[in-house]
């Protein structure tokens, strides 16, 4: 039996590995953002809300070659292994049980990595990266420099996250900036990028907006950096992360590629700790620093014993946790409500809601994750219809609401239960839902203005022109319609602590759409100060939308 592990090892990891992976893809219930980028996939486009589009290309590829969840996930799976591949030739040396032990006390890597997410392309481009980087530092000829610039852009297309590890691999060499054929591989990378940053010129740069200035704000609390920092040990671990990374910083860099991955790691790190004074910091968000923490570290251990035997040590409770975690989500055992909710909430009372609805479209109040798991498991109409003083997602810009406009459907709310006289318990919580004979929203109606910040003394006023644009069927529904929307227009105030006030402009949508051009008096009633403001628009007691960018206020 040992000689059959000896000779054949790497078959039998890499065979065990594909195995769990596939039986665990094709087992646990979809994930909300998996199913919420199944939605991405059905509306293909050069660019999303959240995210560039490479998650929605590879679950439409996977979707084309498999039914279900595993369609989802097949790529995924697939890069997943080729992380694991690539992995192993970027190791320094050989020791085949050192590097399978570091994966094995990776948790998330075993857990997460066939997942339909972003960041599992995140950390196999980030491995295919440094692994051609490793090439091209080799030898800088013409293949490996064309290898690196579809590298580079196949990073940014994956997650933009993925500008920090060409910025710091930069950073880590100088020489660098001195080689011409980096250049080539850059504007290589620029080229190949230019769709998805012409998609984002179109639409007013909206997800860089969104991620740099509108996305994680809020009031520092401490526990913010140390959920931080701690999530950081049990992403690399659980256990062996207060083994990992600390092993993976102590190593000093020998090649220049390995320079590269450190200057990546610690930056990583470093910019995201510094983000943690800017709000909450999702642990995984420095996912792909995970990839030089597991070639640093396995640096480090091949040559401390001592280290390596505590690795080994702590080795089995960690597969005993990951054993406990699979079966966990794939079986419905375990009767605590968190579990249930996370990863057991779908089955079967959407089919009991979708007889329930005859098979109508269903319009859910602010959840792009519930509107995208309904559609999944029952195939009817599912939007997210998105309140102002929330977020903007995906369903504020694909066309959906057409096919609802005007015609039967079903509201689905989980916020204001006591509105509803109809309530139904699910695992995913508490839903009250109602019927609307003739559901009427223009959540994609924008009041543009080119005057996007205005000053005003303390009790002053102004009138701000804005420009009306709509989809084309928003248009003919106005025009044609001959009933009351029972709509409201208002301008929403906010601080840096969230909304203030409202105030009604008196305007109703058809006045407004009439000439295409309209007048709306700012008239805040607020103390000196810097605030935003923003157009909502709601009818009947549907909640207001968000129908214009956040402009600048300033009062004095």
């Amino acid at each position: 039996m040992k000689r059959i592990l000896q000779q054949h090892h790497r078959v039998l990891f890499y065979g065990s590995w594909i195995l769990l992976a596939i039986l665990q893809a094709g087992l646990t219930e979809l994930r909300d953002d998996e199913a919420y980028y199944r939605i991405y996939a059905l509306f293909p486009a050069r660019g999303y809300f959240d995210h560039p589009p490479f998650v929605a290309l590879f679950v439409k590829a996977g979707m084309m070659l498999f039914p279900g969840v595993l369609g989802i996930r097949f790529f995924f799976l697939l890069f997943n292994v080729l992380t694991v591949f690539f992995l192993e030739k970027l190791l320094p040396s050989k020791n085949p049980s050192l590097f399978y032990a570091i994966l094995l006390s990776m948790a998330l890597i075993q857990l997460g990595g066939y997942m339909a997410a972003p960041d599992t392309l995140l950390i196999f481009f980030t491995t295919l990266f440094f692994y051609l980087y490793k090439q091209f530092t080799r030898k800088a000829n013409w293949v490996n420099t064309l290898n690196l610039g579809f590298a580079a852009a196949a990073l940014l297309y994956s997650k933009y996250h993925g500008v920090l590890v060409l910025v710091f691999t930069l950073l880590s060499d100088r020489y660098l900036f001195k080689n011409y054929k980096v250049y080539i591989a850059g504007m290589l990378a620029l080229l190949l990028y230019m769709p998805h940053l012409y998609w984002q010129y179109q639409h007013d740069w909206i997800s860089f907006r969104y991620h740099l200035f509108e996305s994680n704000v809020n009031p520092y609390k401490v526990s913010y950096t140390f959920d931080y920092i701690a999530g950081q040990f049990l992403m690399a671990g659980p256990l062996a992360g207060f083994i990992l990374l600390p092993a993976a910083f102590l190593y000093t860099p020998e090649r220049r590629h390995e320079w590269a991955m450190y200057f990546t790691m610690g930056g990583t790190y470093l910019f995201f700790l510094l983000s943690s004074f800017r709000g909450k910091v999702e642990a995984n968000w420095p996912f792909h620093a995970l990839i030089p923490v597991i070639v640093l570290s396995f640096a480090f251990l091949a040559e401390k014993e001592k280290w390596r035997k505590w690795l080994f040590r702590l080795l089995p409770v960690t597969l005993v946790i990951v054993l406990l975690f699979r079966v966990m989500m794939i079986a419905d055992i375990v009767p605590l409500k968190p579990v249930q909710k996370q990863f057991h909430a779908w089955k079967d009372w959407p089919q009991k809601m979708k007889e329930i609805t005859g098979g109508q479209p269903v319009v859910f109040n602010s959840s792009y994750q519930q509107a995208s798991q309904y559609q999944f498991h029952t195939g009817q109409i599912a939007y997210s219809l998105n309140y102002y003083k929330g977020r903007k997602n995906q369903f504020n810009f694909i066309p959906v609401d057409q096919y609802i406009l005007g015609k039967p459907a079903w509201f689905f709310d989980s916020y204001n239960l006591k509105d509803f006289k109809d309530t139904l318990q699910t695992p995913a919580g508490t839903i009250g839902y109602r019927y609307d004979s003739f559901f009427v929203s223009f959540p994609q109606l924008q009041f543009i203005t080119e005057t996007p910040t205005i000053k005003l003394d303390g009790g002053g006023f102004t009138h701000v022109t804005f420009t009306l644009q709509m989809p084309a069927f928003y248009h003919s529904f106005i025009r044609n319609s001959t009933i009351d929307f029972r709509d409201t227009i208002r301008v929403a105030f906010f601080n840096d602590n969230g909304w203030i006030k409202d105030v009604n402009t008196g305007m109703t949508v058809k006045e407004a759409a009439r000439d295409g051009q309209v007048k709306i008096q700012i008239n805040p009633g607020l103390p000196a100060g810097l605030y935003n403001y923003m157009i909502a628009v709601n009818c009947g007691s549907l909640p207001p939308t968000q129908n214009s960018k956040k402009y600048n206020l300033f009062i004095y």
